[in-house]
Parts: C-alpha cells; structure tokens; sequence
C-alpha cells in the first residue's frame, strides 16, 4: 500500500532523534550530568542611590517557584520556570519547542553593609524588580595624574584641590 508523504511527521521525528541526540551528548537532570537550564536575562540600572536589578521572567509564579537571599555580601536570585506540555490522547505532539525551561540563579556582589531590609521586590508584567535602597556613595573626584618616566609609568593620586 503507498502512503502519503507528510512532512510534519518526519520534523517531528528530526525533533526526537535531535533531543535523544542531546541527552546522549550531555546527558540529563537525572544522570547528574549538566542540564540545560533558564537564564533570564538581566537589566540594572542606578536609580538615585539606589541600584535595580530587572529580571525578564514570564510565565513563573514568583510566590513558589523564586527565591530571593542574601548571603556573604552576595544577592541570590533562584528559581524555575516550567512548562506543562500535555500529550494528547490521540497521540498528538509537541512539533517545535522553543520556550525555554528549568531551574535558574543569578547572583550579584552586595556593597559592604547592605542590609536584608535594605532590599525589596516587586514582580509586574513577567519584570521582576529588586531594588537595593541607599547604595550609592558619592565621594569627592579624585584626580590621578600620569607621570612619565625612562619608559616606564608613574602614577600619583591626589585630591580635588590637593
């Protein structure tokens, strides 16, 4: 009997033999190998004195699935984003799979005497917003003056007026 050509069926089985390639390769969560994670990415930004850390994170239910610590002078952002894909019950597939998936962190250095209270967020529209309160310090211009020498550099620092 001849059979229909049908190019959805043979990109859905370019997409399986694609990921069984990659689980090979790489190997997955389970096997304790590295997996393929989310990384959201980031914007910050000096806002006054104080420094926003933005996280683009659609989809996430940021009341289970983010934390947010502070350890070691060290800023902590974690979580996960998931997808629940459904087989259908009439042997339906997911043909393309591009939304990214999987368990995150990014951390960022704390100025020295940053406090937990000293930090908050705000989750709006997918943007996760951290601000971190007061940490600007403006000092005075110090001006560093380059000296030459017999081929080598001398720098001297001085202040303002100095």
């Amino acid at each position: 009997m001849l059979q229909a050509w049908d190019p959805f069926t043979v990109l859905a089985q370019l997409d399986e033999d694609f990921d069984e390639l990659v689980r090979r390769t790489w190997g997955s969560a389970t096997s304790g190998r590295l997996a393929f994670g989310y990384v959201p990415p980031v914007d910050m930004y000096v806002d006054g004195k104080d420094v926003v850390i933005r996280l683009e994170l659609p989809g996430v239910d940021v009341d289970k699935d983010v934390e947010i610590n502070i350890e070691d002078g060290r800023l902590t952002i974690s979580g996960s984003r998931r997808h629940e894909i459904s087989e259908g019950g009439n042997g339906d597939r997911a043909l393309v799979r591009e939304l990214h998936q999987g368990s995150f962190w990014r951390q960022f250095a704390l100025p020295e005497g940053v406090q937990p209270g000293d930090i908050t967020a705000t989750y709006d529209k997918g943007i996760l917003s951290v601000r971190v309160r007061d940490v600007i310090k403006r000092g005075k211009a110090h001006k560093v003056a380059i000296g030459k020498g017999n081929g080598t550099s001398q720098v001297s620092v001085g202040r303002n007026g100095s």
